[in-house]
């Protein structure tokens, strides 16, 4: 009986992990400046430190837990809608079609036109009546294809906010330099619009955060390239360039993005690609203007190691572009909560043996409009930190007591069976 008490205290299993501000190695106090539904911003210092996916942030009120939501930038309209195309045909040799747009604000229209080496000037109404009426005026607006002069393609109408139901668009077009004629008959004409599609509200696109710049640009062969050394587990989903802002000419680069997680093969890289551009320019009478400076990229490297990010443009024959920084951006994120009132909570976080939080407050979370900014103090070590007891078993912290138990049981067993079998001898 006492060897199985003892076999049962050894394999005894501590019970789940419970939050405590001891066993956190780091904190940072957070400010609100209301009472109510405050949100502060994540910065890109806090994700080495804190567990994979922030499971082990906790907020504290004084000894009180509060619970909180964590939320990501994004659009908040679905990603693209369709623009339904109405009474499409040509006046003259000029494009006409009306618009059905979705039931939502709108600040761009992407024609998908077919055809290259174009110049086109679309001229935009719009109104709320189904008959077209009564429109009002939106604005002119130069599109373009341009793939024989190695420049870029804009399809894409830049509004004002708007929320007009019905549009209507006439499309002059004409040749870009050094393209024939016979691309731009009255067959190809009324063909030349596919689809339209309508992506969100600029004011509801992603807000990013900068994780990591660097102003250090090496040339190498025809590459201008920086290099980072990205801390483990900061998310990047976002490359942007900064360019001298006396730098007026036009380019369009391709961009190579790679991120290698330190201590692993050179097979473990992972290689993305993008393209910036610049195209300011006149010709046949209308201006040009578009600007991409950014490349979309989410690194496989938001990763649970250190990482090297080498981030390259070709340049070609063409002379390297002034690059004056280049920024791996992350999308904002913020740590959102309720409160009663203005005192200040600490967070805290650094315990791997946490599991995440499971609030009812996250998952009925819904940002209102009331939103209260709090501010997010810099990160120190938590003065009365001290390390989790080990919950494992007793034999998977020692296992060579477990041989010992066992052999002090078998002994014990081989004593008493020698001590029965001389009392039978005796009897």
């Amino acid at each position: 009986m006492k060897s199985a008490i003892l076999l049962a205290l050894l394999l005894w299993q501590a019970g789940p992990e419970t939050p405590s501000p001891h066993y956190l190695r780091y904190q940072r106090i957070v400010a609100p400046s209301a009472p109510g539904q405050n949100c502060a911003v994540i910065d890109p210092q806090l994700f080495p430190h804190a567990a994979a996916s922030l499971k082990d942030l906790r907020l504290f009120q004084g000894t009180r837990e509060v619970p909180y939501a964590i939320t990501l930038s994004e659009p908040q309209q679905p990603d693209s809608d369709t623009a339904t195309i109405r009474n499409l045909g040509l006046r003259g040799r000029n494009i006409v079609f009306d618009l059905e747009m979705p039931n939502r604000p709108y600040t761009e229209i992407d024609l998908d036109l077919a055809g290259h080496d174009f110049l086109a000037t679309a001229t935009v109404s719009g109104t709320r009546d189904p008959n077209y009426v009564n429109q009002t005026h939106l604005g002119d607006f130069t599109l373009f294809d341009l793939t024989t002069q190695h420049l870029s393609r804009n399809t894409a109408i830049h509004l004002q906010e708007t929320s007009l139901p019905y549009l209507h668009v006439e499309l002059a077009v004409s040749l870009a330099a050094g393209t024939s004629a016979s691309s731009l008959t009255p067959e190809a004409l009324q063909k030349m619009v596919q689809s339209v599609t309508v992506p969100p509200s600029r004011e509801a696109q992603s807000l990013y955060t900068t994780a990591a710049r660097s102003s250090t640009i090496t040339q190498r062969s025809r590459q201008s390239i920086g290099t980072f050394a990205l801390p483990e587990r900061i998310p990047i989903e976002r490359v942007s360039f900064d360019l001298a802002p006396t730098y007026k000419a036009n380019f369009s680069r391709d961009v190579r993005i790679t991120d290698h997680p330190d201590g692993t093969a050179n097979s473990a890289s992972e290689t993305l690609a993008g393209t910036i551009l610049r195209v300011h320019l006149t010709q046949a009478g209308r201006e040009i203007r578009q600007e991409q400076l950014s490349v979309p990229a989410t690194l496989g490297s938001n990763m649970q190691s250190a990482a090297t990010v080498q981030v390259a443009v070709e340049n070609g024959d063409d002379t390297p572009l002034p690059i004056a920084a280049i920024r791996l951006e992350m999308r904002q994120r913020k740590i959102c909560f309720d409160t009663s009132d203005t005192q200040a909570l600490t967070l805290y976080y650094g315990d791997p043996g946490l599991t995440a939080p499971q609030y009812d407050y996250a998952r009925l979370f819904s940002a209102s409009g009331a939103i209260h900014t709090a501010q997010l103090g810099p990160e120190q070590l938590n003065a009365a930190y001290r390390d989790r007891p080990d919950a494992r078993p007793l034999t998977e912290r020692r296992p060579h007591l477990l041989w010992i138990i066992l052999l002090v049981v078998i002994c014990i067993l081989a004593i008493i069976a020698i001590r029965s079998s001389k009392n039978i001898h005796h009897h």
